[in-house]
């Protein structure tokens, strides 16, 4: 059995991003060694064990970043530092484990291509309830691992992220069982053709659009040691103005990104700060996107205020009239669950306790809607459907992914990132303070991409669709459709070994 476990911890750590040795279909051994593990386990105890201790395993090499923000910009001390991607990776693990553990019960009653299916929606389901449950955490997206190969992700457009998931999950499956079902060949058969040929087909014949909307992206790379320090600020604003003005004077672009609290004070209050930026903006003569910390006062007498995480878009005038306030916040990071029992202040620095936008519209600017997305909201995919909904036809994600240095995180968080611009059939303007910022097309390829750790602007021309992509459109009832498929087959399966139990005795 450990070697199984080993099949499927190195499947995930060579299949997902990372600095050293990326190869994406390797993943597929992740699924293929759980549903292994599921079928030769002698007990559904033991299948769950086991299955847990793999995805403790995989989880573990896919988070060790977490130490980076926690240890070395949260200031705690390396033995509560090095224990949290452990701790995170072992409660994602418990998904893994329940995993196995149907595919060993499923597997006493069925075979074959049924139990490829059950695998697949099984998969899906877990996926969809991971990024849900206790906050959400689908950072182990299966078919985020293919989005270096546009061609292999185009299904995302159909099914969405999990829903392809799902297909990747049932073809591992078969693949493992299709020496032994001829129906089981057929189906991995069918599936890498179905996704191979889908996918040529919808990279070569997408319209992306009239390139006619200049976009320029300013990557600051600004020491995340030194940001909140007050005395840095002027310093700060004048690196990114330096960028701001040569790609403006170069380019001449409709809008200029910012990453992610690029502005370490109050954009609201009129400082000297602010002036500067408003200075900037009129000289230009171009709009801004920046992120910086926001404050709604909630009660004057006792100067109690609420926190955000904010998106401002300050206009060629210098006017902030339209902002997003980031809706999905990091636990532990950007707010404290629990705060009265946690004995530890926030495990990444940042400016306070915040709390979640609400009702967020795109921001609109010479006509194009901006949909914002603010650093981890890009794994989510509800949260883009929401703004494609409200009529985005550009997504942009900032972010500061300066708190995981030269881990695989940023190329993870990219391709999650990327899944929404296939799912939804939008450009993406994606803009990091220390990278990967990038230009991603409807499809998912890198259009244009800037590198990691270098103060510079990347600009160009995107186009503002306005079409909606399948999954856009069913993506309510797909959801029920994969949850009731998956209970139903279950369902089915309890009900038939408790009768077989039953006349057995």
């Amino acid at each position: 059995m450990y070697q199984l476990v080993l099949i499927a911890t190195l499947g995930a750590w060579i299949g997902f991003a990372n600095p050293l040795f990326h190869f994406p279909p390797a993943v597929l051994a992740f699924p293929l060694g759980l549903a292994w593990i599921g079928l030769r386990a002698v007990s559904g105890g033991k299948a769950f064990r086991f299955g847990w201790l793999a995805g403790t395993l995989a989880a573990t090499g896919c988070f060790y970043w977490m130490v980076i923000p926690v240890q070395i910009y949260g200031g705690l001390p390396w033995f509560i530092a090095l224990p949290c991607p452990v701790l995170l990776a072992a409660v994602i693990g418990l998904y893994f484990g329940l995993f196995t553990y149907g595919m060993h019960h499923a597997a006493r009653l069925i075979d074959g291509v049924p139990l490829c299916l059950l695998a697949g929606f099984a998969w899906a389901s877990m996926e969809m309830l991971m990024g849900t449950l206790f906050s959400g955490f689908p950072w182990m997206n299966l078919s985020s691992a293919f989005a270096v190969w546009p061609f292999a992700v185009q299904g995302a457009s159909v099914v969405g992220a999990f829903g392809l998931s799902g297909v990747f999950a049932a073809l591992a499956v078969a693949l493992l069982l299709c020496a032994t079902y001829r129906g089981a060949l057929f189906l991995a058969v069918g599936l890498g053709a179905l996704i191979v040929g889908f996918g040529f087909h919808r990279v070569s014949t997408f319209d992306v659009g009239k390139l006619d909307y200049m976009v320029t992206l300013v990557q600051g790379n600004v020491d995340q040691g030194k940001k909140w320090d007050p005395a840095y600020q002027v310093a700060t604003i004048k690196k990114y103005a330096k960028l701001t003005v040569e790609a403006v004077d170069a380019n001449h672009p409709k809008v200029v990104i910012w990453p992610e609290t690029a502005m370490p004070f109050y954009l609201q209050d009129q400082t000297p700060l602010r002036k500067a930026l408003e200075t900037l903006a009129r000289e230009t003569g171009t709009p801004i996107i920046t992120g910086s910390p926001a404050y709604h006062v909630t009660d004057m007498k006792t100067r109690a205020y609420d926190l955000f995480n904010r998106a401002w878009l300050m206009d060629s005038m210098g006017l902030t009239t339209q902002y997003y306030d980031k809706e999905h916040l990091v636990p532990f990071g950007e707010y404290m669950p629990f705060a009265k029992w946690v004995p530890f202040k926030q495990l990444v620095q940042a400016a306070g306790n915040f709390k979640p936008g609400v009702d967020n519209r795109p921001l609109k600017l010479n006509g194009v809607a901006l949909g914002m997305l603010i650093c981890y909201e890009a794994i989510f995919p509800d949260l883009a459907q929401q703004q494609v909904e409200r009529g985005a036809n550009v997504l942009v994600n900032i972010s500061n992914d300066a708190w995981f240095g030269n881990t695989s995180a940023p190329g993870q968080h990219l391709d999650l990132a990327t899944m929404r611009a296939v799912e939804q059939g939008r450009w993406l303007a994606r803009c990091t303070n220390t990278g990967i910022s990038a230009f991603i097309d409807p499809v998912g390829r890198e259009a244009a991409v800037g590198r990691q750790f270098q103060a510079e602007s990347l600009s160009m021309k995107i186009a503002a669709l306005t079409g909606k992509t399948v999954y856009h459109r069913i993506n309510g009832w797909l959801k029920m459709f994969i949850y009731g498929m998956t209970a139903a087959a279950f369902g089915f399966i309890v009900f038939a070994a408790r009768r077989n139990k039953g006349i057995t005795q």
